[in-house]
């Protein structure tokens, strides 16, 4: 793959939104979020995992749009604010319908409303700690067919959601094919999020040096499953650029691109690799997306 262009220092915007039942509401609440993150000066804008709808099993199959053949308001309405504004937009993630199979799906559009691609969940969020965390993702949703990595304005991005920010091979892979931030639209809950959330971001960048983005939905009380909110930037030094809590809010930071290359060539950890004793092997498909 050839070299990622240099973007220079972009202005990114990470949507920490509220989700409620009212899938309308949902889509208003979103589009609103885009238009002032422009109008603030974003050319990078980020939304949270499953934005329009709530994170729940019994939600997945009702709230399901199919991208490609429509009707899709969901993405319809993305496209249109990304063109809108002007920006490149990582529009989160929505529950997609697609020949008889649900997916948790991320797409990916450009300043004109173009979609550039489409990424599909690759790890399903199964997990049962008992007496405080039981959800198994694999009831209703497939796994995606794997890594997505998208040239835009705002950098060569490689796209993950929540749960496959916790495996180092995807990250290390999207680093190999020249990725300059890593973007994880996720939902953590309130029983991991505290320890990991965070710790996860830095990881990935501190491994990969890179930028790493991790957007969340705001916290719901009334809803079954607790958000554990806390979006945040992390520059490729492991640093938190910016962070928040759990409420509502949009936050913002500078991405500087030029820091990416300082890192990898004060630390040049791909060259200390020792590939005589061990490699990572790509077995994905070469096209970069889905």
């Amino acid at each position: 793959m050839a070299e990622a262009a240099d973007p220079g220092k972009v202005k990114v915007a990470l949507c920490q939104l509220h989700v409620t039942a009212d899938k309308e509401q949902n889509i208003a609440t979103a589009k609103a979020a885009i238009e002032d993150a422009a109008h603030n000066g974003a050319k990078l804008v980020v939304l949270p995992e499953m934005w329009n709808c709530p994170y729940s099993n019994d939600s997945f199959p009702s709230y399901a749009e199919d991208i490609e053949a429509g009707p899709s308001p969901s993405t319809d309405m993305l496209a249109a604010a990304a063109a809108a504004a002007g920006v490149t937009l990582v529009g989160g993630s929505v529950p997609e319908r697609s020949v008889g199979k649900l997916y948790n799906t991320c797409c990916v559009f450009d300043h004109t409303g173009k979609l550039l691609a489409k990424h599909r969940k690759t790890h399903l969020f199964d997990i049962d700690i008992p007496g405080k965390m039981t959800f198994k993702e694999s009831l209703t949703l497939t796994p995606g067919e794997g890594p997505t990595v998208v040239d835009t304005a705002a950098g060569r991005l490689g796209v993950g959601i929540c749960y496959d920010i916790r495996f180092p091979e995807l990250a290390m892979l999207y680093a190999k094919r020249g990725v300059q931030v890593l973007v994880y639209p996720g939902a953590f809950n309130t029983v991991t999020g505290p320890l990991h959330w965070e710790l996860l971001a830095r990881a990935r960048a501190v491994d990969n040096q890179c930028f790493v983005i991790t957007c969340s939905p705001a916290r719901n009380p009334d809803a079954s499953y607790q958000a554990w909110g806390h979006s945040t930037v992390v520059g490729p030094f492991a640093e938190v650029l910016a962070t928040t809590e759990h409420e509502p809010t949009t936050i913002y930071a500078d991405l500087d691109f030029a820091q990416v290359k300082e890192r990898r060539a004060n630390l040049p950890l791909t060259q200390q690799k020792r590939h005589d004793l061990y490699e990572l092997v790509d077995r994905s498909s070469s096209s970069s997306k889905q």
